[in-house]
């Protein structure tokens, strides 16, 4: 079985695939670069124990991550858990993807994962939304080149600006959203920064739609995108909490 871990600045994400290619064991935590590899192997295996997944059946693993203290320790704790090396998403590893931006040595993992899966998985030519820490909108076209996108605030990041640039409005979390326009100092913010999300994404698809020309598939992933899709106009986003994981079964297959 592969193990799958996606590293990203606030959650880390592990899944693995058995041999049908189907996700039987998932676990998220939150992104910790100071956490040591002991530690990932207690929070492994008593996950994987809790769900009845035998440690011996994970044979190969592959990580993508945007935080490379952590990328050490995990590899240093598979290594002592299954006794594997693990693949890391980067230079020197297969992608299939033509990545036509100034200089691909500086497309993140993270981004050229998503581009693999869209490729791999979805019609082209189609648009990739990715709302975690940032929000990240990128394009994929007919070819299957990656041609570039937009990197903004996330939602977090845009409550948590909120809050610390002025003297008055709190730190706040999101929620559901009723109104557009907020009645109170917290409904006032959710609007602002959820809908306002949405807004973007949706003025976003517009722009690259007529940039592009032609688009087959929208699709999203992070974090995020459950809380902001349902405010989009654009009713033909599709959801896909594991893209990230799907490429990197595609780059590992690629590359075995």
């Amino acid at each position: 079985m592969l193990m799958t871990i996606d590293v990203g600045n606030t959650n880390t994400v592990f899944g693995v695939f058995d041999s049908k290619e189907e996700i039987v064991f998932g676990m998220r935590m939150q992104t910790n670069a100071a956490r040591m590899a002991d530690e990932y192997s207690v929070m492994l295996r008593s996950q994987m124990e809790l769900n009845e997944l035998d440690p011996a059946g994970i044979d190969c693993a592959i990580i993508s991550s945007v935080v490379p203290p952590v990328t050490e320790q995990i590899r240093t704790s598979l290594r002592r858990l299954f006794g594997i090396d693990c693949m890391v998403v980067g230079p020197g590893v297969k992608t299939g993807l033509n990545i036509r931006i100034d200089d691909p040595a500086t497309l993140g993992a993270d981004m050229c994962c998503a581009g693999v899966a869209a490729k791999c998985f979805y019609d082209l030519p189609g648009i990739i939304i990715d709302l975690g820490t940032a929000s990240k909108v990128f394009a994929v076209n007919g070819k299957g080149d990656f041609l570039g996108g937009i990197i903004s605030v996330g939602v977090e990041m845009a409550f948590s600006g909120l809050s610390r640039g002025t003297a008055a409005l709190p730190l706040i979390t999101g929620g559901c959203v009723t109104h557009t326009i907020g009645t109170n100092t917290v409904d006032s913010m959710r609007a602002g920064v959820i809908i306002g999300m949405a807004a973007m994404m949706d003025g976003f698809i517009d722009r690259f739609t007529a940039e592009m020309g032609e688009v087959k598939t929208i699709v999203a992933t992070g974090g995020y995108s459950p809380l902001v899709l349902p405010y989009c106009r654009t009713k033909n986003i599709i959801y896909d909490a594991d893209l990230l994981l799907k490429g990197m079964l595609a780059i590992y297959k690629k590359n075995r």
